[in-house]
């Protein structure tokens, strides 16, 4: 067993990384302080069909008498819509506020459930029992939740930390390819910034094995906690420096209809445009950037912009994008691996140009 312990106050929680986890999440939330609630489980389609069984077994032998509540696999299920239309199922299946949330699944699930635990009856407990490799190393972790709208991914949400994350790697061994690889841009995403070694071990491992050691997982987490310790809310820059990739591959995402381009494939693009404007403004060296753009391509990740997304399109989203500051672009650079920051010398005509250079192959 691995554990991680993110350490926020009073909102302190620990992430807990172990193979066959799934199976003992109910006496794993039991010997919390959430121990003897409702849980009411929120999943989808695929999940719950491959995994809500044995957690359902597991919630009721634990004294949670838990509900199941299933939303359509994929993005589009991201919508103020499905939170209330969840909230209503709850509220029908007897759930109150001393009720807890259970999600499991991927990021989708994970940050709907979220939101719906942040506001049904004001706040109750969430549970995060992410089953992809983007969950379990980012989207599961730091307390972000939200909705989609159309101008934009994430725009609708809020803060509200989980009070417990489970962890089990072999989940990831009922992921479909596509799925299973593309987590690893976050994985890559977070090694580059603060762990150079870390790309060393994830270009070691096999993509299409499915192993990948809870060690492993729980240092990639480690990343993000303590970043989320040092700057929770995202007011002192710090947190920020988790966006490396991010603006502009959000903007390649929803300039795309929601679910046609995975989230790790548009980071995959914004991770290379990052590091082309890396190599103009900070003097990454090439080979730096060329390590990175293997492991990408190691994951079967995309590195090319297909001419049919619009730039004009992309940078209209990027214009409602979150990192934007008073009108300014915050962009993360890399000065080396393992040493990012959060820079405001990118311009507009910076953008565009990173986004032509997408259309080019690397190399």
């Amino acid at each position: 067993m691995a554990r991680v312990h993110v350490n926020l106050a009073e909102r302190s929680y620990d992430v807990v990384v172990e193979s066959g986890l799934l199976g003992h999440a109910g006496a794993a939330i039991d010997q919390t302080r959430l121990s003897g609630r409702r849980a009411a489980v929120i999943s989808d389609e695929r999940v719950a069909r491959l995994h809500s069984e044995g957690l359902l077994a597991s919630l009721n032998a634990a004294g949670c008498r838990p509900s199941l509540h299933v939303i359509p696999a994929g993005e589009a299920s991201k919508t103020m819509a499905q939170a209330e239309a969840l909230c209503r199922e709850m509220i029908r299946a007897g759930h109150d506020r001393r009720s807890l949330v259970v999600a499991l699944g991927g990021g989708v699930v994970g940050d709907l459930a979220g939101f719906v635990a942040a506001i049904f009856f004001r706040g109750i407990p969430l549970v995060q029992i992410p089953t992809t490799i983007v969950a379990q190393v980012d989207s599961s972790v730091g307390g972000k939740t939200g909705v989609n709208v159309g101008e934009g991914k994430n725009l609708l949400g809020c803060f509200h930390q989980a009070q417990l994350v489970l962890v089990d790697p072999e989940t990831l061994r009922t992921l479909p390819q596509r799925e299973f690889c593309e987590g690893f841009a976050e994985a890559i995403k977070h090694a580059a910034i603060r762990d150079a070694a870390m790309l060393d071990e994830l270009a070691a491992l096999d993509p299409e094995s499915r192993e990948v050691p809870a060690e492993l997982i729980a240092r990639n987490i480690a990343i993000k906690a303590r970043i989320v310790e040092a700057d929770e809310h995202e007011t002192r820059g710090i947190r920020a420096l988790l966006n490396f990739g991010h603006t502009i591959g959000h903007g390649i995402e929803a300039a795309v209809p929601y679910g046609q381009m995975l989230h790790g494939e548009a980071i995959a693009l914004g991770l290379r445009a990052a590091l082309f404007l890396s190599e103009r403004h900070c003097k990454l060296a090439p080979q730096a950037g060329l390590v990175v753009l293997g492991l990408l391509e190691k994951y079967h990740l995309p590195l090319v912009l297909e001419e049919t997304i619009a730039t004009a399109t992309i940078m209209e989203k990027l214009a409602r994008d979150k990192k934007f500051a008073a009108g300014r672009i915050r962009f993360v650079l890399l000065n080396a691996p393992g040493n990012a920051y959060v820079s405001d010398v990118v311009t507009e005509a910076d953008l565009r140009d990173a986004i032509q250079h997408l259309r080019g192959k690397p190399g």
